[in-house]
């Protein structure tokens, strides 16, 4: 027979469903998109028949690493706007930079 689980009561052996929550968001995808956008445009314009042209030697590859090297990358390396960082200029409290000199090591040595 199973056992009545009350309510507020976890059942042993279940998984409690945890939040996702996804890096990315709206603007990183849009931002994403451009660079595939310029990754597809760049390679049609190299696709052209002309060897000598301005077009397929020039500014083809000028958008194929725009593409490549600045908007995806950018895309997924965008925080969001409400996301705070640790600084990393924050002042240390003075006490986490003295070090006694009668403190001793828990290392033993013999």
């Amino acid at each position: 027979m199973q056992q009545k689980v009350k309510k507020g009561q976890v059942k042993p052996g279940s998984k409690q469903k945890k939040e996702l929550s996804f890096p990315l968001e709206k603007e990183n995808f849009v931002i994403i998109a451009i660079g595939i956008v310029l990754i597809v445009i760049g390679y049609l314009l190299m696709a052209q028949n002309s060897v000598n042209g301005f077009v397929p030697t020039v500014i083809s590859p000028i958008l194929l690493v725009l593409g490549y090297c600045v908007a995806i990358p950018y895309g997924i390396l965008k925080k969001p706007k409400g996301v705070k960082t640790a600084d990393a200029t924050a002042p240390v409290p003075e006490a986490a930079n003295v070090v006694s000199e009668t403190s001793s090591s828990n290392i033993k040595t013999s």
